[in-house]
């Protein structure tokens, strides 16, 4: 797919989506949803790439839907049209990206570079982890359109800050700044403007120089475990790790140990 609404590019085993629409902070249509799936879905099966980051091209992250283009009806709720017709609008639109999010197993980061409201926040909560510009701002918007998280905000923030931050969040639509969100565990740190895709790259790079077997086993398994019991966890913690045993990492690991150097991992 020809890329015009992102930017994509790949370097030292980490992938770096940047959403490309800064002259409206990035707010997405049909097209950026369609490229921003394909860059997913494509990093996802690239096996060079170990780690994926998305943020967004000048001074904002993602505005989330157009809303000039909703309120004209040519969003991507499809509002004038009927409700049989509609009734997919989200699953065709929307959904495929954090759809084929639920299935990632390598890391992704969000690098949160300014506003992230309404879906735009949807879209950084589906991150693993997030780190923040100090001039980011976010909030969960919908209710000032009327509107609901129609992209999976109350299944992920609840699972990010908690149940009752989670209601007073979606409830109000207030705005928060990067200080509030890392007090309240939404980000993991703040940085000043110029210093975040530095930062974010180092960390990413950092992770796609380890044992990737062992980091996306390790994520899905902290993900699958939110939904069952601990007996079920161990059970898939043993699978899990006998897997892990069966790389060339493992190996490479405890050998660097004894020879007191740093271990050189291959990724499987």
């Amino acid at each position: 797919m020809e890329y015009r609404s992102i930017l994509y590019d790949v370097q030292d085993g980490v992938a770096v989506i940047t959403l490309n629409k800064p002259e409206r902070l990035n707010a997405f249509d049909d097209e950026m949803l369609a490229e921003w799936h394909d860059a997913i879905v494509r990093s996802d099966r690239d096996r060079d790439v170990k780690v994926i980051v998305v943020t967004g091209a000048g001074r904002g992250f993602c505005s989330g839907m157009n809303v000039a283009a909703e309120a004209a009806g040519r969003g991507v709720l499809r509002s004038q049209q009927t409700i049989a017709e509609r009734r997919h609008s989200l699953r065709n639109s929307v959904h495929p990206i954090p759809r084929a999010l639920i299935q990632l197993e390598k890391p992704y980061i969000a690098a949160v570079n300014g506003p992230a409201v309404g879906a735009g926040m949807d879209m950084a909560s589906m991150a693993d982890i997030r780190f923040a510009s100090r001039t980011a701002r976010f909030g969960m918007t919908y209710v000032r359109m009327g509107l609901i998280p129609g992209d999976g905000g109350c299944w992920t923030l609840p699972r990010i800050v908690g149940i009752s931050r989670a209601l007073e969040l979606i409830w109000t639509g207030r705005l928060f700044d990067a200080e509030e969100a890392l007090a309240m565990g939404y980000v993991n740190a703040v940085f000043e403007p110029e210093e975040l895709m530095p930062k974010t790259l180092e960390f990413a790079r950092s992770l796609a120089k380890g044992p990737a077997t062992a980091i996306q086993l390790s994520k899905k398994l902290v993900y699958r475990s939110l939904n069952i019991g601990f007996d079920e966890h161990l059970d898939m913690a043993q699978l899990a790790m006998t897997i892990a045993q069966s790389t060339e990492d493992a190996k490479e690991g405890p050998r660097a140990f004894v020879e007191k150097r740093e271990p050189q991992f291959k990724g499987y």
